[in-house]
C-alpha cells in the first residue's frame, strides 16, 4: 500500500477508530483513509472526569430527580419562616387537635380562587375526642403573598411577609394542629432546617476527620496504619445507637438550645468517621506507588502537599459519593435521639422533636395526622439514597 508506515509512527489525536486498531494489531496504517474524530468525539475523548462522571449521572434518571428534589427542599430551608403560613409557635385554643383541611378550588359548581370551608366543633362525649366538620356556607379565599404571623427571620430580621397566608376570619390547617393548635404544616417546613443541617454540619466534621485519618494511615503505612486502624475497631465494635445515646444524655440540661444543637452534630460527625477513614486508606495505598506520586516525591514535594494535590483528587468523586450516602444516617440519627427525648429539646423544632409529641399511641389512634412528621424523613432518605447511588455508578470508572 502506497504511503504506508510502520506501527511505531507518532499517534495523530484526531485519528479515530482505525488508528487504534493498527496500532493494536501493530500492521501497516495509512494515515489518508482514517477516519477523523468528529468535535461530538473529541469532546468525549478529552472529557475531563467531572464530566465523564456527570455524563454517567445524567443517565441515571431516578437519582437526578432525586438530586432535584434534595435542591429544592435544601433551597426552601433558606426561606422556611416565608414558606409557613403561621408562626411555628403561634396557637389557636379553638383549633386544638383540628385535622388537615382541604383547599378547594370549586363551590357550588363555580370555579372559585382556592379556599378553605370554616370548621365546627363539637367535643364527643363517648370518648372525649375532638370532632371537626367543615361549614360548607363558610368560604375563605386563600391569601398569597400577604402579611400574616410576625416572625423573626433567621433569627434577626423581624418580618411579617408570607408566601401563604390563611384567610381573614377563617383558617388553613394544611396538615392539622398538635395538643396546643400548632400548625403541624409550619412546623414541619420549620423542622427541616434544623434537620437538614444537622446532617450537612454532621458529615463535615466527619468528612474532615476521614480524610486526616485515613489520609495518614493510608500514605505512611506501618505503624501509623496499625494504630489508626485498632483505633477505628475500637470504636466501631461499640452498639451505635446506645453510644449516641450516652454521649447524648451527657450533654448538661442548662445548655441553651443552640448549644445542644451544635453538641449533637459534633457526636454524630465524631462517631460516623471510620467508614470514610477506611475508604480513603485504601484508596491511598493503592495509588501511592503511582508514578505521578513517586515524581512528586522526587521533585521534593512534601507528604501534606503528595497528599492533598496529588493523591486525593484522583478519587475524590467516591468520596463524595460516600459522603452523601453517609448523610441519612446522620438524619436519622437525630430523629432517633430527639424522638427518645435525648436530642434536640423544645423550642427548638426538628422532625424528631415533633415526633416525639406523637409518641402516646392512644393520641395518635385519635388524632393520626400527628405522624406525619415522619413523611418528610422517608421522602428525604430515600432521596439521599437515590442520589448516593447514582453518584458511585457515576463515579466508578468500570460502569
Amino acid at each position: 500500500m502506497s504511503g504506508a508506515k510502520k506501527g511505531g509512527s507518532s499517534p495523530d489525536r484526531k485519528l479515530g477508530g482505525k488508528r487504534l486498531e493498527h496500532w493494536v494489531s501493530n500492521e501497516p496504517f495509512d494515515p489518508h483513509v482514517a477516519e477523523a474524530l468528529t468535535a461530538e468525539q473529541e469532546r468525549i475523548f478529552m472529557a475531563s472526569q467531572w464530566r465523564m462522571m456527570w455524563a454517567r449521572f445524567k443517565r441515571h434518571k431516578l437519582a437526578v430527580w432525586s438530586g432535584a428534589l434534595l435542591a429544592l427542599i435544601y433551597f426552601s430551608v433558606l426561606i422556611s419562616e416565608f414558606i409557613a403560613p403561621y408562626n411555628m409557635n403561634t396557637r389557636h385554643t379553638d383549633h386544638i387537635f383540628a385535622p388537615p383541611q382541604s383547599v378547594n378550588i370549586f363551590h357550588e359548581g363555580e370555579i372559585r380562587a382556592p379556599f378553605t370551608y370554616g370548621l365546627k366543633y363539637t367535643l364527643n362525649m363517648e370518648n372525649l375526642k375532638r370532632e371537626y366538620g367543615e361549614n360548607r356556607s363558610k368560604v375563605n379565599s386563600i391569601r398569597f403573598l400577604c402579611l400574616g404571623d410576625k416572625y423573626k427571620f433567621w433569627g434577626m430580621i423581624e418580618m411579617r411577609f408570607h408566601l401563604v397566608c390563611p384567610p381573614k376570619g377563617g383558617t388553613l390547617f394544611l396538615l392539622g394542629t398538635d395538643r396546643l393548635g400548632r400548625d403541624m404544616f409550619s412546623r414541619i417546613v420549620m423542622g427541616t432546617r434544623i434537620s437538614l443541617t444537622v446532617g450537612l454540619i454532621g458529615i463535615a466534621i466527619s468528612f474532615m476527620l476521614g480524610m486526616f485519618f485515613g489520609g495518614l494511615a493510608g500514605y505512611y503505612g506501618g505503624w501509623v496504619d496499625n494504630i489508626t486502624q485498632r483505633v477505628i475497631e475500637v470504636i466501631r465494635s461499640f452498639p451505635e445507637l446506645p453510644l449516641w445515646m450516652a454521649l447524648s444524655a451527657a450533654l448538661p440540661v442548662t445548655w441553651s438550645p443552640i448549644l445542644i444543637y451544635f453538641g449533637i452534630t459534633i457526636i454524630l460527625g465524631l462517631l460516623d468517621w471510620t467508614g470514610l477513614a477506611r475508604a480513603v486508606r485504601s484508596k491511598l495505598l493503592s495509588v501511592r506507588e503511582e508514578d505521578f506520586v513517586s515524581a512528586a516525591r522526587l521533585m521534593g514535594a512534601k507528604p501534606r502537599r503528595i497528599i492533598w494535590r496529588h493523591m486525593m483528587p484522583s478519587f475524590m468523586s467516591h468520596l463524595i459519593a460516600s459522603a452523601t450516602l453517609s448523610i441519612p444516617a446522620m438524619i436519622l440519627g437525630e430523629t432517633a435521639l430527639s424522638f427518645l427525648g435525648l436530642g434536640l429539646r423544645p423550642p427548638i423544632t426538628s422532625w424528631g422533636v415533633l415526633l416525639a409529641e406523637a409518641q402516646n399511641i392512644n393520641v395518635v389512634a385519635l388524632y393520626p395526622w400527628l405522624m406525619l412528621p415522619v413523611v418528610p424523613v422517608i421522602i428525604v432518605i430515600l432521596a439521599f439514597n437515590f442520589f448516593g447511588d447514582g453518584l458511585r455508578d457515576a463515579a466508578d470508572p468500570y460502569k
